[in-house]
Formats: C-alpha cells, structure tokens, sequence
C-alpha cells in the first residue's frame, strides 16, 4: 500500500490521483466497498483506468519483534472514493474488478457523495494533526461511559447536541433511568 500512496500510480500521499482542476458537472463521488485488505489493489487498479480514486489513509505506529514501524492504513477499512459520471460501462468496469464488493447506495443504486464530505476528509487526511476513525454514535444506540463517576454503566443515546458535541445518555440504575449529558468522548459503542 506504500508504494501505492507515494505515486508509484500517479497518487499523491493523501490518495488522490488524477485531480482535475474543474470537476464535471456529470461527475460525482461515489464510495466502492472493497473486499477486505483490497482498498489498495482496488484503488491502483481503477487509477490505471483513468479513474480518479482516494483512499484516504492514515499513519499507525506498529511493534514488530525487534523494532517499531509506522504504517499506511486505510481510514475506512474496505472502502475508498470513485470520482466518476458512472456511465453504465463505468459501473459495470468497477463492480466486476475482482476486489470490489459493490457501490454504496440505496434500493440498488449508487448513492453519490456530497464534494464536500470527500473534500473534508482530504484535507483532515492530509493535515498535520493526527485522525483517527471514531465510531458512529446514533440515536438509539447502546454505549458505555468510560470515564466520570458512572464509569462502566451502560446505556442509551437519546439524543444529540451537536452544538457542544454532547449526548444526552439514559441510564438504567436500580431499575430507575437516569438521563446524563455527556461528552462523546467519554462513551463507546458496545
């Protein structure tokens, strides 16, 4: 995957390749559900047929036996971005690659990306601080607190305030629910 984030296909190191400078308005971003650990297979693949591909990927700190090594890994494990007009002859060149799964949309068809979700992931991406992925916490959800004096209880998103990026959590003690605001970063999906 290195060599595949360095250029060795054309791509610079934030994963995008084949940038246009003006976006057609026939084009749109579309998310290409790979087979596992075949982003980059996938993603160098399309890149030779002229497609404009981004795998965004972020840099992990790994112990081997007898030293440390810092790795390429993809942010969206098994998923990557296709800029394309999606012609049925593009469609049908992308879903019969060997490591591609399927497009992601609804009912069966390819559901686009808004330009500026892909483009907040790049430049997050390919800025100086660190990004990791975080996992999805909707409403309904089960969670558990991690930090704070209900440390290890578990409970329920009710509700979001993205304004203060906070979660209003139900918790069940002593058969009685107790609703508590929280930071998103002190809970985790169970």
């Amino acid at each position: 995957m290195e060599g595949f984030m360095e250029g060795r296909f054309g791509v610079a190191e934030a994963g995008v390749g084949n940038v246009r400078a003006e976006a057609d308005a026939a084009f749109a971003w579309y998310v290409i559900h790979t087979r596992s650990r075949h982003e980059a297979m996938v993603a160098s693949a399309l890149a030779r047929q002229d497609l404009e591909i981004f795998l965004p990927c972020i840099r992990v700190p790994s112990r081997r036996r007898d030293r440390r090594v810092i790795l390429s890994l993809p942010l969206f494990p098994g998923y990557l971005f296709c800029h394309s007009d999606l012609n049925p002859h593009t469609h049908l060149d992308i879903i019969r690659h060997p490591g591609v799964v399927r497009l992601l949309g609804v009912k069966g068809r390819a559901a686009p990306v808004p330009p500026e979700t892909v483009e907040s992931i790049r430049l997050m991406v390919a800025g100086d601080r660190p990004c990791y992925p975080w996992p999805f916490l909707s409403r309904g959800r089960r969670v558990r607190i991690l930090d704070g004096p209900l440390t290890g209880a578990e409970g329920l998103i009710l509700e979001r305030r993205d304004k203060k990026r906070r979660l209003v959590v139900s918790v069940e003690l002593f058969c009685r629910s107790v609703a508590v605001e929280l930071a998103e970063d002190v809970v985790a999906p169970v």
